[in-house]
């Protein structure tokens, strides 16, 4: 028999370590908890005692698993709704257990507690066998990125202690964690209720020769130090101060993984914008000469660089954050509604916000029969799925293989957080060529002694592209002149630049020949020459005929797509392009010149009419 009793050790050591137990519900979770505190002596004085007498009082059979058991919905109900967490102290290490909901409906709740964790224990129901949720927690330790996983065969006193059953549990599981990836450390028949293989190995099951939940947790390794990792820092924001004198723009954010000290210089990406951090700043707290990982801090910059919220702080000597607009994910749909590639999310990760589209399921997992399903046109509720998401603007991110804070993301949809997934690789895009040359640009960029937020509040205005296109002949230069000469006299500092005018000067060296190849260098010039103007402070007007999708994707490589505003003139649209204003006809030119004003007033273009 199992022992029942055992008195409090003290660690060798003072580490911790943070370990979640999940698995289906009632598949006894909380059970092989509770039973580990009691036999380990972790409890509170009297807590057992008091537990039982309860239930004497109520005449409630006793139960493990009341010992940790928190929230009133959680004993009424006798299911745990939210991660409960316990502490113990093995001989070697201290631990925080976290206790995650079993129920198909607090999916969410689990994630949120497994993702805290080093190591994770799945615990499946002997008897009752492997279920749909056995299946979904697995895939999701993965997603999260925990590698370090071992399985608990539990319940093993109701199938009277049967090796068959283990074993054959045993292949059948582990066939499933091997079609997703995952190789579980050990797995373990034990009884949290008699206490079989919890802290003392088990008299009853002698076939079985392996650890106890108790040595196990002891086998687990600790998680190398993120400050060991290279730095990721995301930026939250940048602040700015001007009072006494105070010229300070500080760049604020959490750091992910690594060391930031003062003197490192940092790369931030994806605009490839790099700079010597100057001062390391705390609220109410002298300048520090270096911060780690997990500590939100502050920092100025030697020559100051013009970047924004959502860009990733790195350090310029260490390995880069992969920068795409097109990735491959694993993902866990949790919408109300079915993923599907016709519609557009939200997908942030760390503080980036990018829009987000579907365009291709690879694959989907079936919860029930663990099977992968290929040639699905949606996600449904509570499915796992590998996909390939085209974003809309240049993200900077991690693989989950290397670096998982920075490579998890949520979806949302309709205001809600829909799903959540991890970046499994990048996919060249058409932009890639394109984007190399904008890095090596921004890399060796010669800073001015005049900032762009200079000059946006010296000219009461924000640089902006106002492309114009649409079919030949629909009067887009007459617009555009109008346009300028009405922003002109309004005190506006604008600028009119024609396609024509960019081919035949800055392209007079390029062949017109018609390719695509020859196309889309003269549009990457052109969007250089407008990175130049919108950094001088100007609103730029440019026209072009028949822009298409994949032309404006290009330019937005050059050229932040925040400054871009796309207006199509013209009844029929021939091409796919996504436009912020569509004007169907030019017969009154000054009511036109007055709805792209109010656009540029909504968007923070101009400041006033």
């Amino acid at each position: 028999m199992a022992a029942n009793n055992a008195s409090i050790v003290t660690p060798r050591t003072d580490e911790k370590m943070d370990v979640v137990f999940v698995g289906h519900v009632d598949h006894g979770k909380s059970t092989i908890v509770g039973r580990l505190m009691a036999d380990t002596g972790s409890l509170p004085e009297g807590k057992l005692e008091q537990v039982r007498r309860n239930c004497e009082r109520n005449s409630r059979p006793f139960e493990y698993a009341l010992l940790i058991d928190a929230l009133k919905d959680e004993s009424s109900q006798n299911i745990t709704i939210d991660a409960a967490r316990v502490f113990f102290k093995s001989a070697l290490r201290h631990y925080m257990i976290l206790d995650a909901p079993g129920h198909i409906e607090f999916i969410k709740n689990m994630v949120t507690g497994a993702a805290r964790a080093e190591a994770a224990l799945l615990v499946i129901d002997a008897e009752e066998g492997i279920q749909e949720n056995s299946r979904r927690h697995g895939y999701l330790l993965k997603m999260i990125g925990i590698r370090q996983v071992i399985v608990l065969i539990n319940k093993m006193d109701l199938v009277e202690y049967r090796q068959e059953v283990f074993e054959r549990l045993r292949s059948e599981y582990g066939a499933f964690l091997d079609s997703i990836g995952v190789q579980p450390m050990c797995y373990i028949p034990v009884s949290g209720r008699e206490g079989d293989n919890i802290a003392f190995p088990s008299q009853r099951m002698p076939w079985f020769q392996g650890h106890t939940i108790l040595t196990a947790l002891d086998s687990f390794e600790k998680s190398r130090p993120l400050t060991d990792h290279p730095l990721r820092i995301p930026v939250q924001d940048i602040y700015r101060f001007t009072l006494f004198g105070d010229d300070r723009r500080i760049v604020a954010g959490t750091i992910t993984s690594g060391t930031l000290r003062v003197g490192d210089e940092v790369v931030f990406y994806p605009s490839g914008k790099r700079s010597v951090v100057k001062t390391i700043e705390a609220f109410n707290r002298p300048p520090q000469e270096k911060a780690f990982a997990g500590q939100a801090v502050g920092f100025t910059l030697e020559q100051q660089v013009y970047i924004q919220r959502g860009e990733i702080a790195a350090l310029a000597n260490e390995p880069p954050p992969k920068v795409s607009r097109k990735i491959h994910a694993s993902l866990f749909w949790l919408g109300k509604e079915p993923l599907t590639t016709r519609k557009q999310y939200i997908l942030k990760l760390g503080t980036a916000r990018v829009r987000a589209q579907v365009e291709r399921i690879v694959s989907v997992q079936d919860a029930a029969s663990g099977q992968i399903i290929t040639g699905r046109s949606q996600v449904e509720h509570h499915e796992v799925a590998e996909i390939d998401l085209s974003l809309q603007s240049d993200l900077a991110f991690d693989l989950s293989g290397s670096l998982v804070e920075t490579s998890r993301f949520v979806v949302v949809d309709n205001y809600e957080i829909s799903g959540g997934g991890i970046i499994l690789s990048e996919i060249a895009d058409s932009e890639s060529w394109v984007r190399e040359k904008v890095m090596t640009r921004n890399l060796r960029w010669v800073q001015g002694g005049v900032t762009l937020e200079q000059r946006q509040e010296r000219l009461s205005q924000r640089p902006a592209l106002i492309l114009i296109t649409g079919t030949r002949g629909v009067g887009r230069k007459r617009l555009a002149r109008e346009l300028e000469k009405s922003l002109f006299q309004s005190g506006r500092f604008v600028y009119y630049l024609g396609f024509g005018s960019v081919i035949y000067g800055v392209d007079a060296d390029l062949k017109r020949n018609g390719s695509p190849e020859s196309q889309q260098e003269h549009i990457r010039r052109l969007a250089e020459v407008a990175h130049l103007l919108l950094d001088a402070g100007l609103i730029l007007i440019l026209t072009a005929v028949e822009f298409t999708q994949d032309d404006l994707r290009l330019m937005q490589t050059i050229v932040d797509p925040q400054y871009i505003e796309t207006i199509w003139v013209g009844e029929a649209q021939t091409t796919d392009i996504h436009f912020d204003l569509k004007l169907e006809s030019l017969e009154n030119v000054e009511s036109a010149v007055t709805q792209i004003r109010y656009l540029l007033q909504e968007h923070g273009v101009i400041f006033r009419y």
